[in-house]
């Protein structure tokens, strides 16, 4: 049994663990690499593919639904499997196998092997990308994961700034096709390698705060099934799910919906480029002023924040402040949210079985992520402008702050019952 595990990659290796700045640091590298190929990339390589290929937005975006359903369906068998650690694993093999699509992403003729390469980098998201990464540091630090998670999240904010930019520069220069071929190459060599020396299994595996999780598993289903008894649980879901669909009808149409108010390309990386460094900021004023305050506060101010910024997307009048201050408010509503996902689960509801109840929670919202993008281009089709995908977003941010809001106070009531 020992050989097998060894030879599979996650028996513990006699090697001296990286300390937590550089584990931290290690994964933040990671994470920006990975969402930076693997997310942020999608907008501008699809506009300079669909208009190479003559594909329409709902062709592309349809694309991007497939993917993201994947990894709705694949969220919950990660957590598990991080769960029982095999965190260096899944974050080593979703790393090459995401350079191998971003690979044959450049290479494809046709339709539905477009549709055939997202349905696999779906899969490599719910691998990489922020889910997995909050499992693997839940489980290094225990009940310390608080300024861990944080901390990661200062390195995540800065995906969009370092890949929007250089994906421009690349596109003018060689094209969308070797643009893709050098995403690959970055996942392939660097991020592989980069998460397999950072997670070392014998440093990722504390010593549990009761019994340890059965071999069946029954542990891990107990703390799910009385997840969905808890009030607070569905509020969290509801909010979660408002703020994915409108996060990602964002992410994937600001861009389009920048050039389409005029804006010279580049204003419209410029604009997109500002949210990357106001996520961080936003993640620095927690990190600095609000180390302490309890998540359903927190989450209740930031869920505020984003009608705000969206009604500023929709309704200020046109010019480059109100797209800067648009930019400024959302990127860090944006950023502070990042943490909110990672905590409520062990802060609001309980700290057992971290990354199979974050996967069950995140399940609606990546679902909402998948639908959204082709939503949007539908909804965008049906008068070929981008105010009816802006009124749409504006209310699910109203939906999004009822179910924090109830959350928070269900949760609260808990503790106090206890």
């Amino acid at each position: 049994m020992t050989g097998l595990a060894a030879a599979a990659g996650d028996a513990p290796r006699r090697r001296r663990p990286a300390g937590p700045r550089w584990f931290v640091t290690g994964l933040g590298v990671g994470q920006i690499v990975s969402w930076g190929s693997l997310y942020y990339s999608f907008p501008p390589i699809a506009e300079a593919m669909g208009a190479e290929l003559g594909y329409g937005k709902t062709q592309i975006y349809g694309a991007t639904m497939l993917g993201l359903l994947i990894a709705a369906l694949a969220a919950y068998p990660i957590g598990s499997a991080i769960d029982r650690g095999h965190g260096r694993r899944v974050m080593v093999v979703g790393s090459i196998v995401g350079g191998l699509l971003l690979a044959g992403w450049a290479n494809l003729e046709s339709l539905p092997a477009f549709y055939l390469m997202f349905a696999g980098i779906g899969l490599v998201q719910a691998m990489t990308l922020y889910e997995p990464a909050f499992a693997v540091v839940a489980r290094r630090f225990g009940s310390d994961a608080r300024r861990g998670i944080t901390a990661l999240t200062l390195w995540g904010g800065f995906a969009s700034t370092v890949f929007i930019p250089l994906i421009q520069f690349l596109l003018d220069r060689i094209g969308w096709r070797d643009t893709l071929l050098v995403l690959a190459l970055v996942n392939l060599v660097a991020n592989a390698a980069l998460y397999a020396w950072i997670i070392d299994p014998a440093a990722d595996r504390p010593v549990p705060a009761r019994p340890a999780v059965a071999a069946d598993g029954s542990q891990r289903a107990g703390a799910v099934r009385w997840a969905l008894r808890q009030p607070a649980f569905w509020g969290l879901a509801l909010a979660f799910t408002a703020y994915f669909a409108t996060f990602s009808a964002l992410t994937f149409h600001l861009y389009p919906i920048l050039v389409e108010r005029g804006l010279a390309m580049s204003a419209v990386v410029g604009i997109i480029a500002i949210i990357g460094p106001a996520q961080v900021a936003g993640r620095v004023v927690v990190w600095s002023l609000a180390s302490d305050l309890p998540v359903r506060i927190l989450g209740c101010a930031v869920a505020a924040c984003f009608p705000v910024s969206v009604g500023i997307l929709w309704l200020a009048p046109p010019g480059l402040l109100p797209l800067v201050v648009f930019a400024v408010i959302h990127g860090m509503a944006n950023g502070v949210m990042t943490i909110v996902r990672g905590l409520a689960v062990p802060e609001m509801l309980t700290r057992e079985a971290y990354g199979a109840l974050n996967g069950v929670l995140a399940l609606p919202g990546t679902v909402a992520k998948a639908l959204a993008p082709l939503a949007a281009a539908l909804v965008w089709g049906l008068s070929g402008a981008y105010d009816g995908v802006l009124a749409i977003a504006f209310a699910l941010t109203l939906v999004g702050l009822a179910g924090m809001l109830f959350a928070a106070a269900m949760s609260r009531r808990r503790v106090d019952e206890a």
